[in-house]
C-alpha cells in the first residue's frame, strides 16, 4: 500500500535528505466480457471487491452470482515501477454477455472526474426503516478513521461500513469512491443486508458517492468532511441520510433527519 521513497525535507530553515512513505496508485483496466469497461487509478488491494462493487453500482450486475468469472492479472515490469506493479487487468466473464453492450457514459463530478453507465436521473429510491442515534455516529466515525496508513502517509481515502452489530469492514484506497466499490464489493461477497447499514468516509460527498449508496441501498452516509448541492440533491429526492462534518460534539444532518434520532 506505500513505499519509501527519498526526499529532500526542509524544516525551520534547513534542507536535510531524507525520505517519506508514499501511498501506491497503479492503473487498473477492467475488462466485462471483452469489452474495457474502465481503467481506475486505484490502492493494489482488494481488487475483486473493487471490481464486484464497480460492477454492482453500474448495473451491471444484480447480484453476486450474475458474474460467472473474474480474472485479476499483475503485470510486472520493474523498469516502470520499483516496487515491481505494472498496469493490473481485471477480467470479467458475467453471466449475461451483453450486460453492457448498450450502456451510455455519464461524467458525474469526483477526484478528477468518474464516469458511469447509470442514468442519474433514474436513480433508486431507498427502501429502509433504520434509524441511528448521534452517538452511535460519533463512535463509528471515531474507529473508522484510525488509520496507521494515513499516519504514515497523509495520502489516503477511508471508507466504513457499518451494521447493527458494529463495524463490517473499514478500507483505505487512493480515491473514495474506489473505497466505496471496495466497501459494496465486500459487503456483496459477505452477504451483508445493505438496507441496514452506514457508509462513513474521511472525504468529501460528492454526486458519485450518494449515487453508489443509493444503487447499494444504503440508507446513511456520514463524513468528517463537507458534502455538494448535487449530492443534496440527488439525496433528498431519493431518500438517503447525508452527514457532513462529523466532529467531537458537531455534525451537519443535510437530509433525512428523521433517521437520527438524539439520543446519547
Amino acid at each position: 500500500m506505500y513505499s519509501t521513497v527519498p526526499c529532500i525535507k526542509y524544516d525551520n530553515g534547513s534542507m536535510v535528505p531524507s525520505s517519506h512513505e508514499i501511498v501506491m496508485e497503479v492503473p487498473l483496466a477492467v475488462f466485462v466480457n471483452g469489452r474495457n469497461a474502465l481503467t481506475a487509478m486505484v490502492s493494489p488491494t482488494m481488487l475483486e471487491e473493487f471490481v464486484t462493487g464497480f460492477l454492482y453500482t453500474e448495473k451491471i450486475i444484480r447480484k453476486l452470482e450474475d458474474i460467472e468469472s473474474m480474472r485479476i492479472e499483475k503485470s510486472r515490469d520493474k523498469n516502470r515501477d520499483e516496487n515491481g506493479i505494472g498496469t493490473l487487468s481485471a477480467s470479467v466473464l458475467t453471466k449475461n454477455p451483453f450486460s453492457i453492450m448498450f450502456s451510455s457514459k455519464t461524467v458525474l463530478s469526483g477526484c478528477g472526474g468518474d464516469t458511469s453507465y447509470v442514468d442519474a436521473e433514474r436513480l433508486p429510491k431507498i427502501q429502509s426503516d433504520l434509524v441511528i442515534d448521534v452517538s452511535t455516529i460519533k463512535s463509528i466515525m471515531k474507529e473508522a478513521l484510525i488509520s496507521d496508513l494515513h499516519t504514515r502517509t497523509g495520502g489516503i481515502h477511508i471508507v466504513g461500513l457499518f451494521g447493527p452489530d458494529g463495524k463490517v469492514c473499514v478500507i483505505e484506497d487512493i480515491g473514495r469512491h474506489n473505497a466505496l466499490d471496495k466497501v459494496i464489493g465486500y459487503g456483496l461477497k459477505h452477504g451483508v443486508d445493505f438496507s441496514r447499514t452506514v457508509v462513513t468516509c474521511s472525504g468529501r460527498l460528492s454526486s458519485e458517492m450518494v449515487r453508489k449508496c443509493l444503487m447499494a441501498n444504503i440508507p446513511v452516509i456520514a463524513s468528517r468532511g463537507a458534502t455538494t448541492t448535487l449530492a443534496i440533491s440527488m439525496a433528498e429526492q431519493a431518500g438517503l441520510t447525508i452527514i457532513g462534518f462529523v466532529r467531537s460534539q458537531k455534525m451537519n444532518i443535510y437530509t433525512g433527519v428523521e433517521r437520527v434520532r438524539n439520543k446519547e
